[in-house]
């Protein structure tokens, strides 16, 4: 059967709520809410104004964890700062899963990795709801449910594995030099051990909006050129990933030009396809809108 994605063009702090519950899940037990929070500077992350409210419907805590590069998420202390200028500590409890360090979780079959590694608080979690912004990214070409599963849940010694693809390489320079295709499959399979680890406790959803070619890890991001389209969500990560850039794609903005350039030029399909192989989900699915 083909996964179900559903969607709603409307981006509003009730739909999102009424998109989640389209789902029809209760995700069990403690539940923690992975988002992007924003490196300072950046203006075009996602608000808590818009997310607090889904937030708070679904899960108990805001979860999020430590960057590997130069910034104001770098550090504990620092990642603390940017979650209060921001707003997050207001909208819901924060917990930044590294703060205590790290732990494994194995990569059964993966192409590059054989462990990922993630926050210990990752443990004090039954489910996990990944709220993600969907946009381009400057090294995956785009970001979605894929990236925030991966590289966002990975500790700050995590995000260095990844993207130097679990050759043991070290440092800032290592990590914008290595691989770039290793890194892309290297996504894939940290998505793996995750889902792995929570089996069938996982949602997503992307919100797609503000859609410039950069991430919110950028403190001077491009503005966007494409606008808005919708929500959407699903208990397959590959299939929602698929169905928002399918909805780039077969978009008649003229705006779609830049993202598009973007996700190819890094090769972005390429995790989407290392995800495929994995078994992690399915490029087949039925888009069904709730409006």
């Amino acid at each position: 059967m083909k996964s179900k994605v559903y969607f709603t063009k409307n981006i509003t702090p009730e739909s999102l709520i009424r998109l989640y519950d389209t789902l029809g899940v209760q995700l069990p037990g403690k539940v923690g809410v992975k988002i992007h929070s924003g490196e300072t500077g950046n203006q075009n992350f996602l608000r808590p104004a818009l997310l607090g409210p889904v937030i708070n419907h679904v899960g108990c805590a805001i979860v999020e964890c430590n960057t590997a590069y130069p910034g104001t998420r770098d550090t504990t202390r620092a990642h603390w700062d940017t979650m209060k200028a921001h707003g997050w500590t207001d909208a819901a409890p924060v917990d930044i899963l590294d703060e205590e360090g790290d732990m494994e979780l194995p990569v059964v079959g993966g192409k590059h990795l054989k462990v990922n590694y993630v926050g210990t608080h990752m443990k004090n979690y039954d489910s996990l709801f990944i709220l993600s912004h969907f946009k381009g990214h400057p090294m995956g070409g785009f970001g979605g449910a894929l990236k925030n599963m991966s590289i966002g849940l990975a500790s700050s010694k995590g995000k260095q594995h990844i993207h130097v693809g679990g050759t043991g390489a070290e440092g800032f320079n290592a990590l914008m030099t290595s691989d770039h295709d290793a890194f892309l499959e290297s996504m894939a399979d940290a998505d793996k051990a995750v889902m792995d680890y929570y089996g069938d406790k996982l949602a997503f959803m992307n919100v797609m909006a503000n859609l410039s070619v950069d991430c919110d890890c950028c403190d001077v991001a491009a503005d966007p050129e494409m606008g808005d389209v919708g929500a959407l969500a699903s208990l397959d990560p590959v299939a929602l990933d698929q169905a928002c850039l399918d909805l780039v794609y077969n978009s008649p903005d003229p705006g779609k030009k830049a993202l598009i350039e973007r996700i190819e030029s890094r090769n972005g399909l390429l995790t989407v396809k290392a995800a495929v192989a994995l078994g992690l989900g399915s490029t087949e699915y039925e888009l069904i809108s709730i409006d």
